[in-house]
């Protein structure tokens, strides 16, 4: 009888340990993603114009998400972290391949974002601007064909942004669950 008490306790005190490291382990990746939508957010004022420019902090921005994507990324969803009280989908594991996949075009296009940020001149130039037609060949309204074949490291700066925020969209709207 005291070997079943004992081991009942043992049972109900590891899941209370499970529990408590994967409740800690979504607290640090809905950190993560806040300090990824606020480098994201200083990134896009300062093209917008609605925060000053600064070389560094466009810097240290684009740095949080290059160390934030990628591996780093997907590692922040491991199995038995899904659902809730996450705002992560338990179909991320079903559709593992294409998570990862979005986790990895992210992280290249923040790497690509990073190395021109670490070269940023003191002003906002037009070579670090979106403008004119698409970069990828495609229309403004239509598909791009040749946007999963377009090399990151040719793409001015703000283009590479609208790209990391457009897989971030892509990826909340398939694994994201709204939380009440």
């Amino acid at each position: 009888m005291r070997r079943t008490v004992s081991a009942a306790i043992l049972l109900l005190a590891s899941s209370l340990a499970a529990a408590a490291g994967a409740d800690a382990l979504v607290k640090a990746r809905q950190a993560s993603m806040k300090e990824m939508a606020a480098a994201a957010k200083t990134i896009a004022e300062m093209f917008d114009g609605k925060r000053a420019y600064d070389a560094a902090g466009f810097k240290a921005a684009a740095e949080t998400l290059k160390v934030r994507t990628g591996p780093a990324l997907i590692a922040e969803f491991p199995d038995g972290t899904l659902g809730a009280p996450s705002g992560a989908k338990p179909e991320i594991d079903q559709a593992r391949p294409e998570f990862e996949a979005l986790a990895r075009h992210i992280g290249r296009l923040a790497d690509a974002l990073a190395a021109k940020a670490e070269k940023a001149p003191a002003g906002i130039t037009a070579d670090m601007r979106m403008t004119g037609p698409p970069m990828d060949g495609g229309s403004l309204l239509g598909k791009r064909p040749r946007a999963a074949r377009a090399d990151p490291a040719g793409m001015p700066a703000e283009h590479l942004l609208h790209l990391i925020l457009q897989d971030c969209s892509t990826c909340h709207s398939k694994f994201r669950q709204r939380q009440q």
